[in-house]
């Protein structure tokens, strides 16, 4: 698209980062003139929880079994079981949400055919092909530029969050710079207190803070001075949102301990069940998007033993969150977006050191949609009879990427911000050079 030399990565967003420009929507107006904005269509959509498989998950052992393949393909999975929509079936370790197939959609050839870890994050986040001149954006970047500060976001919570860590695999930003890098929490929301990088500190009650903010500005005298100066105005409204993060009622969305331990039970008290819970509560509080980085499906070794906790943690900790918000009215207009890099080798590599093990696999996998306008209770191609190729219907990363643009009224044609002026729009085309699988239109409203 262009001959410019690429950006960089650039910075993470730091505490200091977040509490001066994250969590301070009308400061961070002022950092720049906000381009156009405009909506390709009337949005249902209003934010998106990315449930991120940190690794790849395995196509065969989640929501696209092979029982009649063997034993080499499908270990100790051979009883798939059916769901609540006729002709459905998903792997026996997630009755939860067999229970649910009517709320979600199953793209079962899902490709792009790199097999490298970072590589294959960068396409399938920012649904681009890796190799270009430049360092595109990823969903979630490009989100909170059409849904956040650049269009009027006032919250007070930044427009982007990760939970808990960054990936580190590539910049999420990208050419658009650290303005849109998310906010990770770090810390753990199911331990006792979850301490959010730069809001909650353990051990630093609240008076504690307010005898902080008192001696403070008992120091500082100097600002009293320049009354009516602009750039000490900006620092005290800095400053009060700051302090309303740290001592409001915004930053207690983290807190989920307010919630009835029932609710916690449903979800589980993994750090996983406790994420998709403070995902919910995040899109509640108007966040435009919430990434929940889900560690340890690299399972290069003893596959099988691994699946049989993390499925069961990620059967219920996904299941209660498309329950919770359909019964809060929240999922049509929240999309919650499954899945991973890639997936994972069909042919189980038995001998060792691998014992069981499945390598990555970029050729043919599986990614789940469902609220946001998208229809559920649908599969969205085919894998062959092993899960070795895409048998029909071949969606690439670009496709569910614009898909999920649409659906939040993202004009896909729109310029995203780019240091040099360039003219990048937000989704590529074939005159970009990539083949296109097309919009996702059988599921979309």
């Amino acid at each position: 698209m262009n001959n410019k030399k690429p950006s960089g990565p650039g910075s993470r967003l730091t505490r200091r980062d977040a509490m001066a420009s994250g969590a301070a929507g009308s400061a961070t107006l002022l950092l720049g003139t906000p381009p156009s904005v405009r909506a390709a269509r009337v949005a249902g959509a209003k934010s998106v929880i990315q449930i991120w498989m940190w690794g790849g998950p395995a196509h065969l052992d989640t929501f696209d079994p092979k029982p009649d393949a063997g034993h080499d393909y499908c270990g100790p999975y051979v009883s798939p079981i059916e769901t609540n929509v006729s002709g459905i079936r998903i792997c026996e370790r997630l009755p939860l949400l067999a229970k649910q197939a009517d709320q979600y959609s199953i793209i079962r050839s899902m490709t792009h055919g790199n097999n490298g870890h970072e590589t294959a994050s960068y396409i399938t986040q920012t649904g681009r092909p890796a190799g270009t001149s430049d360092v595109y954006p990823c969903a979630g970047a490009v989100v909170s530029h059409f849904k956040g500060y650049d269009a009027g976001y006032k919250g007070l919570l930044p427009p982007y969050i990760v939970l808990t860590r960054p990936q580190g695999r590539f910049s999420e930003s990208g050419f658009m710079g650290l303005r849109y890098k998310p906010f990770a929490t770090g810390g753990n929301p199911a331990a006792p207190v979850f301490a959010v990088e730069g809001i909650v500190q353990p051990g630093m009650g609240e008076e504690r803070q307010r005898s902080r903010r008192k001696l403070l500005h008992a120091l500082e005298t100097f600002g009293e001075k320049m009354k009516g100066n602009p750039e000490f105005a900006l620092m005290d409204s800095c400053e009060e949102q700051a302090y309303e993060l740290l001592l409001g009622d915004a930053g207690k969305v983290f807190d989920v301990k307010t919630e009835s331990d029932v609710l916690r039970d449903r979800y589980g008290r993994s750090e996983f069940g406790a994420s998709c819970l403070v995902a919910r509560r995040l899109v509640e509080a108007g966040v435009p998007y919430v990434t929940i980085n889900y560690n340890g499906w690299d399972t290069h070794k003893k596959h099988f033993e691994i699946m049989n906790s993390k499925l069961t943690e990620m059967d219920r900790g996904f299941s209660a969150l498309l329950q919770d918000l359909g019964d809060r009215g929240l999922l049509e207009s929240t999309i919650v977006w499954w899945g991973g890099e890639f997936g994972r080798t069909p042919q189980v590599q038995w001998e060792a050191p691998w014992n069981g093990g499945r390598n990555h696999f970029g050729k043919c996998f599986c990614h789940v949609l469902a609220g946001g306008g998208f229809a559920g209770g649908h599969v969205v191609g085919a894998s062959d009879g092993k899960g070795m190729e895409v048998a029909e219907r071949p969606v690439y990363p670009w496709d569910l990427i614009g898909s999920i643009y649409e659906q939040l009224g993202i004009d896909t044609h729109a310029r995203l911000p780019h240091p040099q002026g360039l003219d990048v729009r937000v989704c590529p085309t074939e005159e970009d050079g990539i083949t296109l699988g097309g919009r996702l239109r059988e599921i979309m409203a």
